[in-house]
């Protein structure tokens, strides 16, 4: 409903975690506070199963759209003339078809019982993976599929922070921006905060899951691991907290969603009006809208 949100390539892979959010708070905490309330699992081998495939599937999915994020940041700073060719429609889809089929990918082996197991863990009753002939693939899983790319998260956001930091130091001996300019590149600055943000909320939530995970696998501190665990479910509530709280446009289309809502005539007309309709520096179509036809004959 909002164009100006439509535009933005960073959308689609926002997009993408929501409905990894979606999934995990309709599938997995019912039954989380199912097993929390009855003190067991009471649901059969197949449903834990399940649920083990999409909690796990559902972090590697946010973790990994967010690896998208921070990239589609980075190449917008670095390579802004590529920009346009990178980051085309049927690309994007790509990269998302991609974040999804391997997030799940990872976990066929131990659902299918080739390197691992997924079940009933009696010392936790908590559905996870489970060694199968002495082999699992939980600490390789945590370890590679979580520590690998919170570095690329981490090595793309300061390399975006000294190329910004760079691109001003230049800027000090130039003339001044124009408005137009000035303002889409505040624009692209709150929106990357905004995505290093929900990055660090997420390092938050999950880093102390995966260091119990690995850690303590004998569960000698239970306490922390259940601590662990209700940060690792509250991280799929406070992403539209983040949206709403640090980024401007987010928080209009926000308030002109729930006046919608109402039936206000004002939220049709301030959402889908000519002033927010337009293409910032992160859409795929900027280029194009930055450098229009110079052979254009000039009205006399």
């Amino acid at each position: 409903m909002h164009p100006k949100l439509r535009g933005h390539v960073t959308t689609m892979f926002v997009l993408s975690l929501c409905v990894s959010d979606l999934l995990f708070c309709s599938i997995n905490l019912p039954l989380t506070a199912s097993r929390y309330i009855k003190q067991q699992w009471v649901l059969g081998p197949r449903l834990c199963q399940m649920f083990a495939f999409v909690f796990y599937g559902n972090e590697a999915v946010s973790l990994l759209s967010m690896v998208a994020i921070t990239i589609n940041r980075y190449t917008l700073i670095a390579y802004y003339d590529m920009y346009s060719q990178i980051y085309t429609t049927m690309k994007i889809w790509i990269q998302l078809l991609l974040i999804w089929l391997v997030s799940f990918g990872l976990m066929v082996p131990p659902l299918l019982g080739i390197w691992g197991q997924l079940g009933l863990d009696p010392n936790t009753f908590s559905c996870t993976i489970l060694p199968k002939d002495d082999r699992s693939p939980k600490k390789y899983l945590f370890v590679f599929g979580f520590a690998l790319p919170c570095v690329v998260i981490i090595v793309s956001y300061s390399c975006i922070y000294w190329r910004v930091r760079e691109s001003k130091r230049k800027l000090e001996g130039r003339s001044k921006l124009s408005g137009q300019t000035a303002r889409e590149k505040e624009e692209d600055s709150r929106l990357t905060t905004l995505m290093l943000t929900i990055f660090l909320c997420f390092l938050a939530c999950f880093l102390p899951l995966m260091i119990m995970n690995v850690s303590d696998d004998g569960i000698r501190y239970p306490w922390l691991h259940i601590i662990a665990s209700i940060l690792a479910w509250a991280s799929s509530v406070i992403n539209p907290l983040i949206y709403a709280a640090t980024n401007r446009q987010y928080r209009a289309a926000y308030g002109n969603l729930l006046r919608f809502c109402k039936n206000n005539p004002v939220a049709r007309r301030t959402t889908w009006g000519s002033r927010t309709v337009g293409h910032s520096s992160n859409s795929p179509h900027y280029v194009d809208k930055r450098n229009p036809a110079k052979d254009k004959p000039t009205k006399l």
